[in-house]
């Protein structure tokens, strides 16, 4: 039996080894979403990923399918909004609903708490990811964003990229 719930600190290196393996490497080209061609390097590691669980405002949602992480999604709310990062799934699994079941629930975590939109960062070059969320209902907001980090956990860029925002309007 599936299950989606909040992620606890000691969920953090699995967490980690399944997002590298989505977003990077070649694991990740296994499935659809990666940015193995973008970014070189990690992801995220297990320390970023237990100080996100540990801050108030801010969760990840674990998808478990017999005792195993599948997927995930990190949720933050900024003031009247939720923030939406990191949707992953175990790329050998990819396109069976897990990902739109994440999202959903995050849907429905945005409207727990009162939030009248989901917002995210998409890379402009990611074509077949944007359209995947408009098919989902979210909308480009207009605002663009560089690819500007400099911390090596967030892995190095091979080409100048920046980030689209996406958004959802939410009802509650």
């Amino acid at each position: 039996m599936s299950t989606i719930s909040k992620a606890l600190p000691y969920d953090a290196h699995e967490l980690a080894q399944l997002v590298n393996a989505a977003y990077r490497g070649d694991t990740g080209r296994q499935g659809w979403t990666t940015e193995a061609d973008l970014i070189e390097g990690s992801r995220t590691d297990a320390e970023l990923l237990k100080g996100v669980i540990e801050t108030p405002g801010s969760m990840i949602l674990k998808y478990v399918d017999e005792g195993k992480i599948i997927g995930c999604v990190e949720l933050r709310k900024e003031e009247d909004k939720l923030y939406l990062g990191m949707l992953t799934v175990n790329p050998t699994i990819q396109g069976k609903g897990i990902g739109k079941a994440l999202l959903k629930a995050s849907e429905a975590e945005a409207a727990r708490q009162e939030c009248n939109a989901i917002f995210m960062n998409v890379l402009t070059v990611r074509k077949e990811l944007i359209d995947w969320y408009i098919r989902h209902g979210y909308h480009d907001s207009g605002k663009r964003k560089p690819f500007a980090f400099t911390d090596p956990r967030f892995g190095f860029p091979k080409q100048p990229l920046e980030f689209m925002i996406m958004e959802k309007q939410i009802s509650y």
